[in-house]
Protein backbone atom coordinates (compact mmCIF):
# COMPACT_ATOMS: atom_id res chain seq x y z
CA UNK A 1 0.00 0.00 0.00
CA UNK A 2 1.12 3.87 -1.20
CA UNK A 3 0.33 6.31 1.21
CA UNK A 4 -0.22 9.77 -0.52
CA UNK A 5 -0.21 12.99 1.22
CA UNK A 6 -2.35 15.24 -0.43
CA UNK A 7 -3.95 12.31 -2.19
CA UNK A 8 -7.45 14.15 -2.60
CA UNK A 9 -5.33 16.93 -4.29
CA UNK A 10 -4.91 18.34 -7.38
CA UNK A 11 -1.99 16.19 -8.46
CA UNK A 12 -2.57 13.66 -5.39
CA UNK A 13 -5.81 12.59 -6.96
CA UNK A 14 -4.38 11.68 -10.32
CA UNK A 15 -1.70 10.23 -8.73
CA UNK A 16 -3.79 8.21 -7.24
CA UNK A 17 -5.40 7.19 -9.84
CA UNK A 18 -2.64 6.37 -12.16
CA UNK A 19 -1.27 3.97 -8.96
CA UNK A 20 -4.48 1.93 -9.17
CA UNK A 21 -4.07 1.30 -12.69
CA UNK A 22 -0.59 -0.40 -12.23
CA UNK A 23 -1.79 -2.35 -9.45
CA UNK A 24 -1.16 -0.51 -6.28
CA UNK A 25 -3.50 0.09 -2.86
CA UNK A 26 -3.85 3.50 -1.88
CA UNK A 27 -3.71 5.33 1.67
CA UNK A 28 -4.84 8.73 1.19
CA UNK A 29 -4.27 11.27 4.09
CA UNK A 30 -5.57 15.08 3.65
CA UNK A 31 -5.29 17.49 6.57
CA UNK A 32 -9.42 18.88 5.66
CA UNK A 33 -12.96 17.01 5.63
CA UNK A 34 -11.88 14.01 2.99
CA UNK A 35 -13.92 13.82 0.16
CA UNK A 36 -13.61 11.32 -2.90
CA UNK A 37 -14.08 11.92 -6.19
CA UNK A 38 -17.28 9.74 -7.34
CA UNK A 39 -14.41 9.10 -10.77
CA UNK A 40 -11.76 7.84 -7.89
CA UNK A 41 -13.94 5.53 -6.29
CA UNK A 42 -12.43 2.11 -5.55
CA UNK A 43 -12.27 -0.55 -2.10
CA UNK A 44 -8.42 -0.49 -2.92
CA UNK A 45 -8.04 3.31 -1.80
CA UNK A 46 -8.07 3.82 2.57
CA UNK A 47 -8.72 7.67 3.15
CA UNK A 48 -7.64 9.20 6.31
CA UNK A 49 -7.97 12.62 7.84
CA UNK A 50 -4.41 13.35 9.57
CA UNK A 51 -2.42 16.84 10.23
CA UNK A 52 0.97 15.74 9.15
CA UNK A 53 2.72 17.75 11.84
CA UNK A 54 1.23 15.16 14.38
CA UNK A 55 3.83 12.85 14.81
CA UNK A 56 1.87 10.43 16.82
CA UNK A 57 -1.27 10.51 14.85
CA UNK A 58 0.66 10.23 11.32
CA UNK A 59 2.91 7.01 13.04
CA UNK A 60 -0.09 5.24 14.28
CA UNK A 61 -1.19 4.67 10.39
CA UNK A 62 2.11 1.77 10.20
CA UNK A 63 -0.06 0.31 12.90
CA UNK A 64 -3.47 -0.59 10.77
CA UNK A 65 -2.05 -0.41 7.27
CA UNK A 66 1.06 -2.34 5.34
CA UNK A 67 2.44 0.79 3.81
CA UNK A 68 5.42 -0.21 1.71
CA UNK A 69 6.04 3.71 -0.12
CA UNK A 70 5.16 7.02 0.53
CA UNK A 71 4.43 9.69 -2.21
CA UNK A 72 4.78 13.19 -0.53
CA UNK A 73 2.64 15.67 -2.00
CA UNK A 74 1.68 18.14 0.87
CA UNK A 75 2.46 20.04 3.88
CA UNK A 76 6.11 21.00 2.81
CA UNK A 77 5.55 24.57 2.09
CA UNK A 78 3.82 27.61 4.53
CA UNK A 79 1.25 28.07 1.51
CA UNK A 80 -1.28 30.40 1.10
CA UNK A 81 0.12 33.74 1.90
CA UNK A 82 -1.30 34.96 5.18
CA UNK A 83 -2.32 31.14 6.07
CA UNK A 84 0.50 30.90 9.03
CA UNK A 85 2.94 33.98 10.52
CA UNK A 86 5.95 33.42 9.39
CA UNK A 87 8.09 30.95 11.72
CA UNK A 88 4.51 28.97 12.67
CA UNK A 89 4.55 28.41 9.04
CA UNK A 90 8.04 27.24 8.41
CA UNK A 91 7.49 25.38 11.97
CA UNK A 92 4.78 23.34 10.54
CA UNK A 93 6.60 22.61 6.87
CA UNK A 94 10.01 21.39 7.89
CA UNK A 95 7.99 19.48 11.14
CA UNK A 96 5.58 17.71 8.49
CA UNK A 97 8.77 16.90 6.50
CA UNK A 98 10.23 15.47 9.00
CA UNK A 99 7.68 13.43 10.33
CA UNK A 100 7.35 11.94 6.87
CA UNK A 101 11.04 10.94 7.30
CA UNK A 102 10.49 9.28 10.41
CA UNK A 103 7.33 7.39 9.47
CA UNK A 104 9.35 6.03 5.83
CA UNK A 105 12.33 5.14 8.69
CA UNK A 106 9.97 3.32 10.94
CA UNK A 107 8.21 1.95 8.32
CA UNK A 108 11.36 0.86 6.26
CA UNK A 109 9.49 1.84 3.44
CA UNK A 110 10.71 0.86 -0.24
CA UNK A 111 10.72 4.70 -1.45
CA UNK A 112 9.96 8.18 -0.06
CA UNK A 113 9.03 10.20 -2.92
CA UNK A 114 9.15 14.16 -2.50
CA UNK A 115 7.38 16.69 -4.45
CA UNK A 116 9.69 19.53 -5.19
CA UNK A 117 8.85 22.19 -8.39
CA UNK A 118 10.19 23.51 -11.81
CA UNK A 119 10.96 26.78 -9.68
CA UNK A 120 13.88 25.64 -7.69
CA UNK A 121 15.24 26.42 -11.51
CA UNK A 122 14.29 29.94 -11.24
CA UNK A 123 17.25 32.52 -11.21
CA UNK A 124 19.83 29.83 -13.16
CA UNK A 125 22.41 32.14 -15.06
CA UNK A 126 20.46 33.05 -18.81
CA UNK A 127 22.90 31.83 -20.65
CA UNK A 128 22.50 28.15 -19.43
CA UNK A 129 18.68 28.22 -19.31
CA UNK A 130 18.92 29.20 -23.20
CA UNK A 131 21.09 26.73 -24.14
CA UNK A 132 18.18 24.20 -23.99
CA UNK A 133 16.00 22.15 -21.90
CA UNK A 134 16.90 22.51 -18.11
CA UNK A 135 18.65 19.33 -16.39
CA UNK A 136 18.93 18.08 -13.33
CA UNK A 137 22.42 18.30 -12.63
CA UNK A 138 22.08 22.44 -13.33
CA UNK A 139 23.51 24.18 -10.33
CA UNK A 140 20.86 25.60 -8.76
CA UNK A 141 21.21 29.53 -7.18
CA UNK A 142 20.82 29.37 -3.40
CA UNK A 143 18.18 32.08 -3.11
CA UNK A 144 14.30 32.22 -4.14
CA UNK A 145 12.29 35.34 -4.46
CA UNK A 146 9.00 32.98 -3.47
CA UNK A 147 8.10 30.70 -0.20
CA UNK A 148 7.42 27.50 -2.91
CA UNK A 149 10.49 27.00 -4.37
CA UNK A 150 12.43 27.99 -1.21
CA UNK A 151 10.70 25.68 0.26
CA UNK A 152 11.00 22.73 -1.99
CA UNK A 153 15.37 23.59 -2.01
CA UNK A 154 15.05 23.05 1.70
CA UNK A 155 13.64 19.91 1.10
CA UNK A 156 15.71 18.53 -1.24
CA UNK A 157 18.56 19.77 0.67
CA UNK A 158 17.36 17.87 4.08
CA UNK A 159 15.95 15.01 2.11
CA UNK A 160 19.88 13.99 0.62
CA UNK A 161 21.03 14.44 4.22
CA UNK A 162 18.55 11.93 5.62
CA UNK A 163 18.43 9.72 2.97
CA UNK A 164 22.27 8.63 3.84
CA UNK A 165 21.90 8.74 7.43
CA UNK A 166 18.99 6.94 7.48
CA UNK A 167 19.11 4.36 4.33
CA UNK A 168 16.16 5.58 2.47
CA UNK A 169 15.54 5.34 -0.96
CA UNK A 170 14.44 9.20 -1.44
CA UNK A 171 13.42 10.72 -4.70
CA UNK A 172 12.95 13.94 -5.33
CA UNK A 173 9.76 14.97 -8.09
CA UNK A 174 11.03 18.48 -9.87
CA UNK A 175 7.37 18.99 -10.99
CA UNK A 176 6.77 21.33 -14.01
CA UNK A 177 3.67 24.11 -14.24
CA UNK A 178 0.50 21.09 -14.00
CA UNK A 179 -2.53 21.64 -15.27
CA UNK A 180 -6.42 19.67 -15.78
CA UNK A 181 -9.29 18.77 -13.70
CA UNK A 182 -8.88 19.72 -10.53
CA UNK A 183 -6.53 22.06 -10.72
CA UNK A 184 -6.79 25.69 -9.82
CA UNK A 185 -9.17 27.87 -12.69
CA UNK A 186 -6.22 30.53 -12.54
CA UNK A 187 -2.85 30.24 -12.43
CA UNK A 188 -0.52 32.90 -11.11
CA UNK A 189 2.15 31.34 -13.10
CA UNK A 190 1.01 30.39 -16.61
CA UNK A 191 -2.68 31.34 -18.54
CA UNK A 192 -3.19 27.71 -19.97
CA UNK A 193 -6.40 27.17 -17.04
CA UNK A 194 -7.84 30.54 -17.64
CA UNK A 195 -8.16 30.34 -21.28
CA UNK A 196 -9.49 26.95 -21.06
CA UNK A 197 -12.10 27.88 -18.21
CA UNK A 198 -12.90 31.36 -20.38
CA UNK A 199 -13.62 29.02 -23.40
CA UNK A 200 -15.76 26.39 -21.53
CA UNK A 201 -17.66 29.39 -19.91
CA UNK A 202 -18.04 31.29 -23.09
CA UNK A 203 -16.11 34.30 -21.09
CA UNK A 204 -13.32 36.62 -22.07
CA UNK A 205 -10.01 35.13 -19.68
CA UNK A 206 -9.67 37.46 -16.59
CA UNK A 207 -5.84 37.10 -16.87
CA UNK A 208 -4.87 39.73 -13.57
CA UNK A 209 -3.79 36.79 -11.36
CA UNK A 210 -0.97 36.50 -14.13
CA UNK A 211 2.50 37.12 -12.65
CA UNK A 212 3.82 37.38 -16.69
CA UNK A 213 2.69 35.77 -19.51
CA UNK A 214 -0.12 36.99 -21.17
CA UNK A 215 1.34 37.25 -24.66
CA UNK A 216 0.45 34.28 -27.53
CA UNK A 217 4.35 34.00 -27.83
CA UNK A 218 5.10 32.94 -23.95
CA UNK A 219 5.67 29.63 -22.89
CA UNK A 220 6.15 27.43 -19.75
CA UNK A 221 6.55 23.68 -19.69
CA UNK A 222 3.01 22.49 -19.76
CA UNK A 223 2.13 18.82 -18.37
CA UNK A 224 -0.82 17.79 -18.14
CA UNK A 225 -1.87 16.43 -15.06
CA UNK A 226 -2.59 12.55 -15.80
CA UNK A 227 0.61 12.91 -17.58
CA UNK A 228 1.99 14.14 -14.26
CA UNK A 229 -0.03 11.35 -12.04
CA UNK A 230 1.19 7.93 -14.07
CA UNK A 231 5.17 9.86 -13.83
CA UNK A 232 4.83 9.81 -10.26
CA UNK A 233 3.45 6.38 -10.09
CA UNK A 234 6.06 5.54 -12.44
CA UNK A 235 8.93 6.63 -10.31
CA UNK A 236 7.25 5.12 -7.21
CA UNK A 237 6.90 1.61 -8.48
CA UNK A 238 10.05 1.41 -10.66
CA UNK A 239 12.33 -1.52 -9.59
CA UNK A 240 15.61 0.54 -9.98
CA UNK A 241 16.30 4.44 -10.29
CA UNK A 242 19.62 5.46 -11.13
CA UNK A 243 19.12 9.17 -9.60
CA UNK A 244 17.44 11.03 -6.54
CA UNK A 245 16.21 13.79 -8.53
CA UNK A 246 14.16 13.54 -11.77
CA UNK A 247 11.95 16.10 -13.75
CA UNK A 248 8.61 15.52 -13.92
CA UNK A 249 7.21 17.32 -17.22
CA UNK A 250 6.55 17.03 -20.64
CA UNK A 251 9.63 18.10 -21.77
CA UNK A 252 9.11 20.77 -24.34
CA UNK A 253 7.45 24.20 -24.38
CA UNK A 254 4.16 24.86 -25.03
CA UNK A 255 2.93 28.38 -25.70
CA UNK A 256 -0.07 30.00 -25.22
CA UNK A 257 -0.81 29.99 -28.63
CA UNK A 258 -0.52 26.18 -29.01
CA UNK A 259 -2.86 26.62 -26.09
CA UNK A 260 -5.57 28.48 -28.17
CA UNK A 261 -5.36 26.88 -31.48
CA UNK A 262 -6.17 23.74 -29.69
CA UNK A 263 -9.18 25.53 -28.06
CA UNK A 264 -10.63 27.14 -31.49
CA UNK A 265 -10.51 24.08 -32.64
CA UNK A 266 -13.41 22.77 -30.39
CA UNK A 267 -14.96 25.94 -29.27
CA UNK A 268 -14.22 28.56 -32.60
CA UNK A 269 -15.43 31.22 -31.20
CA UNK A 270 -13.85 31.25 -28.07
CA UNK A 271 -12.78 35.06 -26.98
CA UNK A 272 -9.46 33.87 -26.19
CA UNK A 273 -7.16 36.37 -28.38
CA UNK A 274 -4.10 37.49 -26.48
CA UNK A 275 -1.46 39.92 -27.93
CA UNK A 276 1.46 38.52 -30.47
CA UNK A 277 4.97 38.57 -28.98
CA UNK A 278 6.36 37.56 -25.81
CA UNK A 279 6.38 38.90 -22.43
CA UNK A 280 10.43 39.82 -20.92
CA UNK A 281 9.35 38.86 -17.70
CA UNK A 282 7.99 35.08 -19.16
CA UNK A 283 10.40 32.38 -18.35
CA UNK A 284 10.25 30.44 -21.53
CA UNK A 285 12.11 27.66 -20.19
CA UNK A 286 11.54 23.84 -20.20
CA UNK A 287 12.89 20.44 -18.42
CA UNK A 288 15.25 18.13 -19.87
CA UNK A 289 12.94 14.65 -19.04
CA UNK A 290 15.68 12.44 -20.06
CA UNK A 291 16.48 10.93 -16.89
CA UNK A 292 12.46 10.25 -16.34
CA UNK A 293 12.07 8.38 -20.27
CA UNK A 294 15.14 6.77 -19.56
CA UNK A 295 14.56 4.81 -16.18
CA UNK A 296 10.92 4.53 -16.13
CA UNK A 297 10.04 4.27 -19.59
CA UNK A 298 7.82 7.44 -19.00
CA UNK A 299 6.03 9.54 -22.63
CA UNK A 300 3.21 11.58 -22.30
CA UNK A 301 -0.28 10.78 -23.83
CA UNK A 302 -1.73 14.27 -23.90
CA UNK A 303 -0.92 16.47 -26.60
CA UNK A 304 -1.86 20.55 -26.41
CA UNK A 305 -4.87 18.85 -28.41
CA UNK A 306 -5.50 15.89 -26.40
CA UNK A 307 -5.31 18.00 -23.09
CA UNK A 308 -7.16 20.82 -24.04
CA UNK A 309 -10.54 18.35 -25.33
CA UNK A 310 -10.01 16.28 -22.14
CA UNK A 311 -9.88 19.38 -19.74
CA UNK A 312 -12.76 20.49 -22.09
CA UNK A 313 -15.07 17.74 -21.77
CA UNK A 314 -14.56 17.86 -18.03
CA UNK A 315 -15.87 21.42 -17.14
CA UNK A 316 -18.59 20.15 -20.35
CA UNK A 317 -19.57 17.48 -18.28
CA UNK A 318 -20.08 20.17 -15.73
CA UNK A 319 -17.49 20.19 -13.00
CA UNK A 320 -15.09 22.18 -11.19
CA UNK A 321 -12.38 21.89 -8.95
Amino acid sequence: MILITGGLGFIGTHTTRALLDLGESCLLVQRRAPVAPEWLADDRIVVEQLDLTDETALLSLGERHKITGIVHLAGSVPWPPGAYQPLEGADRAVRSLLNVFRAASEWQVTRLGLASTIGVYGGVPGSVAREGALKEDVPLPMTSPHPIPAFKKIGELLGAHLAGALGLDVVNYRIAAIWGPLGHPHSPFFAAPQLVHAAARGAVPDLSPLRAGAHAGDGIDLCYVKDCGRAIALLQLSDRLAHRTYNVSSGRLTTNAEVIAAIRKLVPDARVDLPEGRDSAAPGTWLDTTRLREDTGFEPEYDTERAVADYLAWLHAGNER
